[in-house]
């Protein structure tokens, strides 16, 4: 039988701090200490970002302005964030969504849009936040050239890198909740594509070091769609005159914001980063400002914007197709009804008098016999 026994010593000094002293006389503890001193580098990985670049000099004259870089390493972390999204779904589906739909009373249609909806509006409201906050700290707005200036833009504060993970890690999450949410076929698709744009052109900007302008484009489109999802769920919940609201406010701004990020996009790519172009890619700087890499980056970003603006029209033009059908089904039932009381009309003209008179002398005993019957109950 072994004697359990546990004795820790810490010397409590500002200049040297010592590792915890362990005494362990239990060798399945003493095992699992050595195993976990064994795996805390790898196990770090997962939580704490790695790739610092921050010079001790720099840390003791700015202790707050710590700098980050990307690195392979951040695929452990991305990895970790997918995980904890997941678990934030599931808290928001259960304790928020799901409590709303059971007073609502959805169809199963509604449920999945509302639920749709419900996720991806918590998701904007916090990145468009965020992303201000950010852009504020950084003054990247009070002057566009600092979007380019400088590039490659390899150092990235921590609440800089923390939001690019957390968007890499949000989207990647969408397609595990597309089996944990039991998602039909007919809206897999769908969710899947924006999941896997979403999750390509962040990828692009953080591995190229585009993170200013991505970020600024990210704020403006997720501003423009939170609306949108907002003005549903009020639709859902029977809140007509404001989502009616919403929904005229997110016709007006989802032009204004194709234009505005297109117009971004080529003062960065055609005309900002032109002015630091080289011929050829450099991987150990973390140089892509080529002319090729520029063109086809601005090339993927009109075409997206193309296809987010086919959409929007081709929603509109389905949604105009169908309140003409449906006005043109309520024309031909009430033409329908007029035509039936004409017709029976005509058909009692059509009677002699004698018959006239007793339709409705029958249709007045019919009448009486009913008034009867009320004042009798």
């Amino acid at each position: 039988m072994y004697c359990h026994g546990f004795c820790c010593w810490t010397a409590l000094s500002s200049e040297y701090i010592p590792n915890t002293l362990l005494c362990f006389r239990d060798p399945f503890m003493s095992n699992a200490l050595c195993l976990q001193q064994a795996t805390s580098p790898w196990t770090s990985m997962f939580v704490v970002m790695s790739h610092n670049v921050t010079s001790p000099a720099e840390v003791a004259d700015h202790p707050l302005l710590v700098s980050y870089t990307t690195g392979v390493k951040d695929v452990a972390l991305i990895m970790f964030y997918t995980l904890i999204c997941i678990v934030m779904h599931a808290v928001i589906q259960e304790y928020v969504l799901d409590k709303l739909n059971r007073r609502l009373h959805l169809s199963k249609i509604k449920h999945s849009k509302f639920n749709e909806s419900g996720q991806l509006l918590v998701f904007y409201l916090v990145s468009v936040i965020w992303g201000s906050e950010i852009l504020r700290r950084e003054n990247w707005l009070s002057s566009l050239p600092s979007l380019w200036t400088g590039y490659p833009h390899l150092e990235m504060s921590y609440m800089s890198k923390f939001y690019f993970i957390i968007q890499l890690s949000y989207w990647l999450h969408c397609f595990p909740e597309l089996y944990f949410q039991k998602i039909k076929r007919d809206e897999m698709t769908s969710r899947a594509t924006y999941a896997s744009i979403y999750l390509v052109m962040w990828s692009v900007a953080y591995v190229f070091h585009l993170n200013r302008v991505a970020l600024c484009l990210g704020v403006l489109h997720y501003f423009v769609e939170g609306l949108f999802h907002a003005s549903r769920l009020f639709y859902f919940a029977d809140k007509t005159s404001v989502a009616n609201f919403g929904f005229k406010l997110w016709n007006i701004l989802f032009p204004f914001a194709r234009f505005g990020s297109l117009t971004l996009s080529t003062l960065t790519f055609w005309f900002g980063l032109a002015q630091s172009s080289r011929p050829t890619v450099s991987v150990s700087e973390g140089n892509f400002n080529t002319p090729i890499i520029r063109i086809n980056l601005l090339a993927a970003e009109f075409l997206l914007q193309a296809w987010m603006m086919w959409n929007f029209i081709n929603f509109h033009l389905k949604r105009s197709r169908e309140k003409a059908a449906e006005l043109s089904a309520a024309k031909r039932k009430q033409e329908k009804k007029a035509a039936e009381a004409a017709k029976k009309k005509e058909n009692v003209d059509e009677l002699p008098e004698v018959d006239q008179n007793t339709r409705s002398s029958s249709k007045e005993d019919q009448k009486a016999t009913q008034r009867k019957t009320k004042s009798k109950h």
